[in-house]
């Protein structure tokens, strides 16, 4: 796999058949070598200027792409692996060329004509067929409604259960949301070359069991809905939260890509509970994203947000989903936006109604028992009741999520309101080391400092 570097975005590109990609001398065929007056002062600017703006369409346009391309040519690995080697093209060309009237549309006809090239080029008879497929497509451009959008297929076909639960998650956060192999690797505390692994498989199988790229009958919808749900779930944790360093700690474009997925599969089910339910979490988690980072780039607790920030929009929309439930059996994510709904209720944090959270989280324990369950409870109840009640279901869970960043962070706050900061201390250094998100490190690292003790119990 070779990776492009856009700014902190990494292209990678992929070659299906194992082949390499570089010539002779290294370079990728077809990019041409950028000119030395490009080192210059001013040339290294305009590359810069250009960089950002190839990594803004990427994180915008990839998905749209990368679903048209598969759409027309019927093999996802070869659409991925055009649309890389467009974004390439465009590093290399911009810098001297100027960005394009329409960047998106060029990245799309330049990977569309290399497609064709690469087509033109084998002589198998199944090239031949997706050479004629691509020549004389019978579908439109454009989407033509939901059911017909393009993304929403290719949603599809990278959850399809023929696939591993690990592939269909790494797949989707790849060629949907356009994530990097490092990104998902870091999501899921993973190796990278283990995640490449598994997308390389997923999309053999695609290939191999002749998966098709098509929206479910409507027979099939339900039985294929829980998978896509998780998965974008995970794809909206991943903007609402992001991993990594240098990466803003809110990437809205995957929130908003994640919510519009999910409208699209909602469109689809209109009377699936879990659909609103999941769709009615996002939004009213979405809604507090402007309260949530300060201007200096630190993480906001909850109970310091601002709500007069919150989108009052996004809240009333959630909340209006979750009216429509009322009566049915709540699910997985419809007992979580339920707990949200119960924080946007509250006209500041001294009146929340933890007495409910409370008992939502027991709720949510019975329908989808985890550890990390468990630990949201503990939080509720150190708010109902006291810091050390909750310290005792905190420390059974300690050695289950001893990887978890969260487990250290509530330990942490706990010891604190517990009056001991020394181990307080620790708990806070053990949770820095375990975070991905500059943000929160910043607000950890904060929080930890004010105490003024070092981890041994020495004062600073």
């Amino acid at each position: 796999m070779i990776v492009v570097t856009v700014g902190s975005l990494q292209v990678p590109l992929v070659r299906t058949d194992g082949e390499n990609t570089h010539d002779a001398r290294g370079r990728h065929p077809g990019v041409a070598v950028r000119d030395d007056a490009m080192t210059s002062d001013a040339g290294r600017a305009r590359t810069g200027d250009v960089d950002a703006r190839v990594a803004q369409v990427y994180r915008e346009e990839w998905a749209r792409i990368v679903a048209g391309l598969t759409r027309r040519c019927g093999d996802l690995g070869l659409a991925e692996e055009m649309a890389a080697e467009a974004f390439a093209s465009a590093v290399e060309r911009w810098p001297a060329e100027g960005v394009p009237p329409n960047p998106g549309g060029w990245i799309t006809t330049t990977a569309y004509r290399k497609a064709i090239d690469r087509l033109r080029r084998e002589s198998s008879r199944d090239a031949k067929q997706r050479e004629a497929l691509m020549l004389h497509d019978p579908e439109p451009p454009e989407p033509t409604g939901a059911i017909d959008d393009d993304r929403l297929r290719l949603l599809f076909t990278c959850c399809h259960p023929a696939l591993s639960l690990e592939g269909r998650v790494a797949l989707t956060l790849r060629v949907v949301a356009g994530l990097t192999v490092e990104e998902i690797a870091r999501a899921f505390l993973m190796q990278e070359s283990a995640v490449r692994q598994r997308i390389t498989r997923a999309k053999s199988k695609i290939k191999t069991a002749q998966i098709p790229y098509q929206v479910p009958a409507p027979e099939d919808l339900r039985v294929r809905i829980d998978g896509v749900l998780a998965v974008l779930y995970l794809v909206f944790n991943e903007g609402y939260f992001a991993s990594g360093s240098e990466t803003p700690a809110i990437r809205t474009e995957l929130t908003t890509e994640a919510i519009r997925l999910t409208r699209l599969v909602r469109e689809l089910l209109p009377d699936d509970a879990e659909v609103a339910g999941i769709l009615a979490l996002m939004l009213l988690s979405e809604a507090r994203s402007p309260a949530r980072i300060t201007a200096d780039g630190e993480l906001v607790r909850l109970d310091e947000q601002d709500r007069g920030l919150w989108n009052r929009e996004l809240i009333d929309e959630g909340l209006s989903l979750l009216d429509r439930l009322r009566g049915s059996a709540p699910g997985r994510y419809t007992l979580l936006a339920q707990i949200n709904a119960v924080h946007a209720a509250a006209v500041d944090a001294e009146h929340t109604d933890w007495q409910r959270i409370v008992e939502l989280y027991e709720q949510l324990e019975r329908v989808d028992p985890s550890p990390v369950v468990t630990l949201g409870r503990a939080v509720a109840i150190a708010e109902r009741d006291s810091p050390q009640q909750a310290m005792v279901i905190v420390e059974s869970l300690r050695d289950e999520l001893a990887d978890f960043h969260g487990l250290h962070v509530t330990r942490a706050e706990l010891l604190r309101a517990a009056g001991r900061p020394a181990d307080a201390v620790d708990a806070y250094d053990r949770a820095i080391s375990l975070a991905s998100n500059d943000a929160e490190i910043a607000h950890l690292t904060r929080r930890r400092d004010a105490l003024g003790h070092t981890p041994n119990g020495e004062s600073r």
